[in-house]
């Protein structure tokens, strides 16, 4: 059953004992979502997914199903979605190699529109950043982002602004990058999620 699932298979994949190195980073923070959202899901937490990129394809020989040309277009909302505790769930997850910012060209301006319209209807919605030489990631709820945008025209916003007005993630053991258990601090008391199930 679910509820009975041992964590213990996801610390034997590979991934989790390759050291992060530069080569490894692009893709750490992707990695540590997918698995800490399996996690969610196995513990009947939270359903959140990631969405795929959408793909325009050009030249398609039908009679043999091969895709001879096609090309990634620009997403156009956000990475993940999903559902937590009866809200809607929406962010964008950014990693940057900046020890000292966040440039904001490294997200859309029609990512920002999304992550501020759907949290204008209810939704929480936030940025997960991984600053990854400094090995910090960071949660900025939407609401801050916002009143930086409004009160800045700096293009990147500073690591002590996320310091300041965002959550640092803790690293876990299970699930390594535990965002839901900020939304609890945030949005729902500060109950611990294995709590809540228990």
């Amino acid at each position: 059953m679910i509820k009975n699932y041992s964590y213990t298979r996801f610390n034997k994949t590979k991934t989790n004992n390759i050291k992060t190195g530069f080569a490894n980073r692009g893709m750490g923070l992707e990695n540590d979502i997918n698995l800490a959202n399996e996690y969610y899901r196995i513990h009947d937490i939270a359903y959140i997914y990631k969405k795929p990129t959408p793909i325009k394809l050009v030249k398609v020989d039908y009679k043999i199903g091969l895709i001879k040309e096609a090309y990634f277009e620009t997403p156009s909302t956000t990475d993940y979605n999903g559902i937590y505790n009866g809200k809607y769930i929406d962010f964008e997850a950014k990693e940057t190699t900046s020890k000292t910012s966040f440039a904001l060209s490294n997200i859309h301006k029609h990512q920002i529109d999304h992550l501020i319209n759907v949290k204008n209807k209810g939704a929480i919605s936030f940025l997960i950043v991984r600053f990854t030489i400094l090995d910090e990631t960071y949660y900025l709820s939407t609401e801050k982002l916002e009143e930086f945008l409004k009160n800045n025209e700096r293009k990147s916003i500073p690591i002590n602004f996320f310091k300041e007005y965002g959550t640092m993630i803790k690293v876990k053991y299970a699930p390594r990058i535990d965002y839901i258990e900020i939304i609890n601090k945030l949005y729902f008391g500060g109950n611990n999620h294995d709590e809540e199930k228990n």
